[in-house]
């Protein structure tokens, strides 16, 4: 401490005025009162010095809090009960170390996700790029039939497609994870929305000569992005269709009260398993009853969307009698 040169300049200050006072009070009044000016005078540099020194210390531990921290060390906690500036430098010392820690946790979870995801990518993208690659060596085949040449092709532009939009997925859903996409806050008309979202559909229930009802007052509505919600409801009575047999029904319910806007999909399909249940939202999670098609990632889009406008979706399922969606859209202030 003594090495520093502020302390250096202090100490000679303090000396120096403990002379003078100390010969000026002998020349003043007598020998006995220099000798008390000195007295107190020296007691006082002593305080000081003690004071500092342990000021000083306080200071070399937060020097190496900090260093720890910058080693990667978060588990720190220099707070406590005294007032004061070095308890508040410790309290802002523990806050920074913690808001690093959360920071530190969340960037860890990413990339772990990160991780999962591309190892998912490349499994769903693998099976289709192995049967393109054998597909187009048999093409190359001078003697194959044409009919077996046009089959190729066809299964070649149906794993294209599939891919194309396995790609599209998962940009939409690393935008919404990410945050970028600014969802609209406007008047949604659930009519609308629905009639939207079915007609893509219609031709695929059509094939398996399903029915459909849709039930519900006329002026329902709520708060939300028309455009993305319409995304989430195309997966979502795309699902049903996918996994309710031939000659099935699909029933589409919505009412509104004066907390939310609900919207009920029924199937009276397969069914769910229960101990399935819990990961039917989870990005590439394929139930026992998923079809070979099936890549996992509908669901998990539709979840992200009505969640991400504020939304709840929740499913009930009976297996051989069907599943239901419950999704609920909650009052907002535009």
């Amino acid at each position: 401490m003594l090495r520093n040169r502020e302390i250096q300049i202090i100490l000679i200050i303090l000396f120096s005025i403990t002379i003078i006072g100390t010969f000026v009070a002998g020349f003043l009044f007598s020998r006995s009162a220099a000798l008390f000016v000195l007295g107190i005078s020296l007691l006082l540099i002593l305080c000081m010095y003690l004071f500092t020194r342990w000021r000083y210390k306080e200071i070399e531990k937060l020097s190496g809090y900090l260093q720890q921290i910058s080693n990667g060390d978060f588990r720190l906690d220099v707070r406590d009960n005294y007032e004061g500036e070095l308890s508040l430098l410790k309290s802002n010392i523990y806050k920074v170390t913690k808001m690093l820690s959360d920071q530190g946790m969340v960037l860890h979870e990413d990339k772990a996700k990160l991780t999962d995801a591309i190892s998912d990518i490349s499994h769903q993208l693998k099976t289709p790029l192995t049967s393109m690659a054998v597909m187009a060596d048999l093409l190359y085949e001078t003697k194959l039939e044409d009919e077996k040449r046009r089959e190729f092709t066809r299964n070649i532009q149906v794993q294209l497609e599939r891919m194309e939009w396995l790609v599209s997925s998962l940009l939409k859903l690393s935008k919404i994870d990410a945050g970028t996409i600014f969802f609209k806050k406007e008047p949604v008309s659930v009519p609308t929305l629905i009639e939207k979202a079915l007609d893509p559909l219609l031709v695929p229930m059509d094939i398996k000569m399903q029915t459909y009802s849709i039930t519900g007052e006329e002026h329902t509505s709520f708060v939300g992005d028309f455009n993305w919600t319409v995304e989430a409801l195309i997966n979502i009575i795309k699902n049903c269709v996918e996994h309710t047999p031939e000659q099935g029904h699909i029933a589409i319910s919505f009412s509104e009260n004066a907390l939310f806007t609900e919207v009920i999909i029924a199937d009276n399909g397969k069914g769910i398993p229960k101990d399935e249940l819990p990961y039917i939202f989870k990005r590439f999670y394929k139930g026992k009853n998923a079809s070979d098609d099936s890549v996992g990632i509908g669901l998990a889009m539709a979840h992200s969307i009505i969640t991400s406008q504020k939304g709840a979706i929740e499913v009930t399922s009976d297996l051989q009698a069907g599943t239901t969606f419950h999704i609920k859209f909650y009052k907002q202030v535009i």
